[in-house]
């Protein structure tokens, strides 16, 4: 767990908190929906930071304003909800969004409710988690989806062009520069169906979008980022 822990130690303001808008009534604006989940105590870490909200509310803020800006879905910009995977009004967003795999520990009823919200057409983005982290997030996995296994995807997925042409992959975690790997979960192992999941492995698109008024990054790497958000966004809400 030591990339996912200097992750969040080492960035984040020294484990400070956020403060949490109140989620808003669904209204039938594409709204951001990020997950939040409980997690055990590693070392004490636990309590000083909340993985789950890594990036927020800048984050969110700035790529559903990119994504209202640049395609005609109806989004709702300055406000996202906070849910929980065994939240009941979790299946009414199509599109949901979770920090820091490595730190995921679901109990069962957020197994079971993950396993529905994806089985029934929901669509996970997997993001802002590095090397060692991989064993959990996959363990977990196993537990909410058993009979699937992440599929590494190649740039001619039907994904990396459903609004920007993605022409390659060699994209790089911002800080520990990882080259970053992407898989997909889809429906009984076959990359032709549907695809329930998609992970960015070894990145942080949101760190990206959180920084991306700020210089703290190449504009090109930012711009990257911005382009493989939408095309998730497209993609999920069009295949």
């Amino acid at each position: 767990m030591a990339p996912a822990t200097l992750d969040a130690q080492g960035r984040r303001g020294g484990g400070r908190q956020p403060e949490f808008a109140d989620n808003v009534p669904y209204d039938g604006r594409l709204t951001f929906a990020r997950i939040r989940y409980t997690m055990p105590d590693f070392g004490g870490f636990r309590g000083r930071d909340l993985p789950w909200s890594h990036d927020y509310p800048r984050g969110e803020r700035h790529f559903t304003k990119i994504v209202s800006e640049i395609t005609s879905a109806r989004v709702r910009t300055m406000q996202s909800n906070i849910l929980t995977l065994d939240d009941p009004q979790l299946g009414k967003y199509p599109i949901a969004y979770m920090a820091e795999a490595g730190f995921w520990v679901p109990n069962e009823a957020e197994t079971l409710g993950m396993r529905h919200y994806l089985t029934k057409g929901g669509f996970m983005v997997f993001d802002d988690f590095a090397g060692d982290a991989w064993r959990n997030f996959e363990a977990q996995m196993r537990k909410v989806l058993p009979d699937l296994r992440p599929i590494e995807l190649t740039v001619d997925h039907p994904i990396f062009d459903s609004f920007y042409r993605i022409k390659s992959l060699d994209y790089y975690h911002p800080y520990y520069r990882m080259k970053s790997v992407f898989y997909g979960y889809f429906e009984g192992n076959d990359p032709k169906k549907r695809m329930l999941a998609i992970v960015n492995y070894n990145n942080d698109l949101s760190e990206y979008w959180e920084f991306s008024d700020q210089g703290m990054f190449p504009l090109d790497m930012s711009n990257e980022s911005y382009k493989l958000g939408v095309n998730y966004i497209v993609y999920a809400l069009t295949r």
